[in-house]
């Protein structure tokens, strides 16, 4: 930590919950895809707060909705309704209406997780008592609540809290013979990343997820995509499910649609999201006026520098410079949500350490890889520098 940062040992204490570990950096402000640490050391964050700020840092037109909202109306309960909700809704069930020809609803929520764990409920309410299993993969990611986290394909990131709730199963990512040996008359639903991100940044075969359509379609299951990590651009479309052509029955997003304010969300096509009746679900914080104004302001500005072709256009550009690097034997993802995976012998964690000494943010997505994810503003002189600083660590490794 450096000297300006909060000193814990003259405290006597830590005054947070000891759920993330010891941070390496302290950071102070950002722009764009620059990030400074309280010792004015300048960084490239090719992380985007894990897939998150996708504008980049202090955006105008995101600092623009903030600062108005917030001199307006902040929140109101469900009792009654806003106008910035209202819009928001709007717009993010046009995007779906264009990504899939279904009109939906939609409900605002806080997080992923949080939209996950509605999804989770509305399969649930879908199937009814008995019918109430929910098929996810091995590897996948879906939150930290006890439902999301009991979908999450992790083993080991469940044991500190058995036992798990029930009505859930996982399978081998990739793998439709195994997906239709788990289904049987118990199962509602099936849950499944376009990209597993925390799993390694690991893209699903688009015939794979045809094929999950089409079993779904056979056996009346609901199919969902959890976009949290995916959505708003990031692959280099709108969703990463509009890579295979798949039409999902509900999605789940979060991330990118705040740009860094906290907000999720999860829609379903109509039929489906009409199975929910007042009291059903709920939260205090659901489509508040500031959060909603954020994602109307954020999908604004990204259909205007249309997103996703820049993801698609930067994308093509950090993967095929990454390619040439020695020490990258090779890189897999779609768009601005890149793995590297590195040459044998070489532990990422020890990458990813000395590309932050020399001021490039990423991580360690495996023991193995590194996951890059810049923003979808990034230059071709920030790729790069990000680029260059890689090989340099690789050199000096090797």
């Amino acid at each position: 930590m450096s000297s300006h940062a909060f000193d814990t040992q003259s405290l006597g204490y830590c005054p947070f919950m000891p759920v993330f570990g010891a941070p390496q950096v302290m950071f102070a402000r950002g722009s764009g895809t620059e990030l400074w640490d309280t010792e004015g050391k300048r960084y490239l964050d090719f992380l985007c707060g894990l897939a998150v700020t996708s504008l980049g840092h202090a955006h105008p037109v995101v600092t623009e909705a903030v600062s108005r909202q917030a001199s307006t109306l902040l929140h109101v309960s469900n009792l009654f309704a806003n106008p910035e909700a209202l819009a928001a809704a709007v717009r993010v069930d046009t995007l779906l209406l264009e990504a899939t020809g279904l009109e939906g609803q939609v409900f605002f929520c806080n997080s992923g997780a949080e939209a996950n764990e509605a999804a989770l409920k509305l399969a649930r309410k879908f199937g009814g008592r008995g019918r109430h299993v929910v098929v996810s993969a091995y590897g996948s990611f879906h939150g930290r609540t006890l439902a999301s986290l009991a979908a999450t394909g992790q083993p080991a990131k469940h044991e500190p809290f058995q036992p798990m709730p029930d009505g859930f199963r996982h399978v081998t990512f990739n793998d439709v013979a195994e997906l239709e040996a788990a289904i049987d008359p118990t199962v509602a639903a099936v849950l499944l990343e376009p990209v597993q991100g925390e799993g390694g940044v690991l893209p699903a075969d688009p015939q794979y997820l045809r094929d999950v359509r089409a079993l779904c379609d056979e056996r009346g299951l609901l199919l969902m995509i959890d976009e949290v990590q995916t959505g708003f651009g990031r692959t280099g479309r709108w969703f990463g499910f509009e890579h295979s052509g798949v039409v999902p029955d509900v999605v789940t997003m979060a991330k990118a649609m705040g740009n860094g304010f906290p907000v999720g969300a999860v829609w379903a096509r109509r039929e489906v999201a009409g199975i929910f009746r007042p009291g059903d679900h709920g939260s205090t914080y659901s489509g508040t006026a500031l959060a909603t104004a954020v994602v109307s302001a954020v999908i604004d500005e990204m259909r205007r520098i249309d997103a996703p072709a820049l993801a698609r256009a930067r994308g093509a550009e950090l993967t095929a410079a990454l390619r040439a690097v020695p020490g990258v034997a090779s890189v897999r993802g779609e768009g601005l949500l890149l793995a590297a995976e590195l040459a044998e012998g070489i532990d990422a964690k020890v990458v990813y350490t000395k590309l932050l000494e020399r001021g490039v943010v990423t991580n360690a997505v495996t023991a193995t890889a590194l996951r890059i994810a810049p923003p979808l503003t990034v230059t071709t002189k920030q790729i790069d520098e990000a680029v260059a600083a890689l090989a340099a660590v690789l050199e000096e490794i090797s």
